[in-house]
């Protein structure tokens, strides 16, 4: 597994994102962390449970079309027994009720019941809520801040960093978002998470070579589920070397160069390409100890 420790993955303009969430805390009622529902664990920045301890939180696993829907349903039940308010979405889907974002709505006032009635007795009735959307590089905040407001509000690219600055956007009369660059931290203890993470996007598609990465990734999900392969690529997963692997995906897609030689970094973009696309079917990367 690669070392982390000597890859210059944290880009330096996330320190000065970090700072940014910490002076501006003090004005917000509530944060919304959106996570991805393939990898809600390690797409959880632990700098954000420091940053906002006396905060409200929600955490809105996003996605949720990519990844296997019973697991997201433990998942949700694995973070609620932890004392935070969950929700699946999918922020893609442009009607509310199938993706889930118009729920939102409702479980932020019902959570901020309380401040509201508060308000109404200082006389600020129509007072909007403050929340603070976070999340690491590309979870889709922009677009479920999007999804959310009805409109082409905030900055939507699919690579990671591309939201600049903080960005308030109104959602009706009820709420003001402030929307904010993704924020990865330092350091990752567990090398799986940086996999997990540059499989996702997360992580630039740089820091990693491909074909290492994919062999990671190969050997999760045979962990899972071999189907996973045998089924899309007409495979056999039962020999051990992720190599291997990988030139038997790249024969069956006839990816041959010069020689008859398999060209198994190409096989190893389609596999990354596929997973991220949903064609291999609906994946989670990782399933909760209930």
């Amino acid at each position: 597994m690669p070392d982390l420790t000597n890859i210059q993955w944290y880009p330096g303009h996330m320190t000065k994102a970090k700072r940014m969430l910490a002076t501006q805390m003090g004005i917000i009622d509530i944060v919304i962390e959106i996570l991805d529902a393939r990898v809600p664990l390690s797409s959880r920045n632990p700098d954000i449970d420091a940053l906002a301890k006396d905060k409200k939180r929600v955490l809105v696993l996003n996605k949720a079309d990519l990844a296997d829907e019973e697991t997201t349903k433990m998942w949700e039940e694995f973070f609620q027994k932890q004392d935070f308010y969950a929700l699946a979405v999918n922020a893609k889907d442009n009607d509310k009720k199938k993706s889930g974002t118009g729920k939102l709505t409702a479980l932020v006032k019902k959570i901020m019941r309380p401040k509201i009635e508060q308000q109404k007795k200082r006389g600020r009735i129509n007072a909007p809520i403050r929340a603070m959307i976070v999340g690491i590089p590309n979870v889709g905040k922009s677009t479920f801040i999007n999804q959310l407001s009805g409109r082409a509000g905030a900055i939507v690219e699919d690579r990671p960093g591309v939201t600049r600055g903080r960005q308030w956007i109104k959602v009706g009369g009820e709420f003001d978002l402030m929307d904010t660059p993704g924020v990865l931290w330092p350091k990752f203890d567990d090398p799986l998470v940086g996999i997990k993470l540059a499989c996702t996007g997360a992580v630039s598609d740089n820091v990693f070579d491909k074909i290492t990465l994919v062999t990671h990734l190969l050997e999760i999900f045979i962990s899972i589920n071999p189907a996973i392969l045998e089924n899309r690529y007409k495979i056999s997963t039962e020999f051990g070397d992720m190599l291997k692997l990988l030139e038997e995906i790249g024969a069956s897609r006839g990816f041959k160069m010069k020689g008859g030689i398999i060209d198994i970094e190409r096989a190893a973009i389609t596999v990354l390409d596929e997973f991220r696309g949903g064609k291999l079917g609906r994946i989670s990367l990782e399933i909760p100890e209930i």
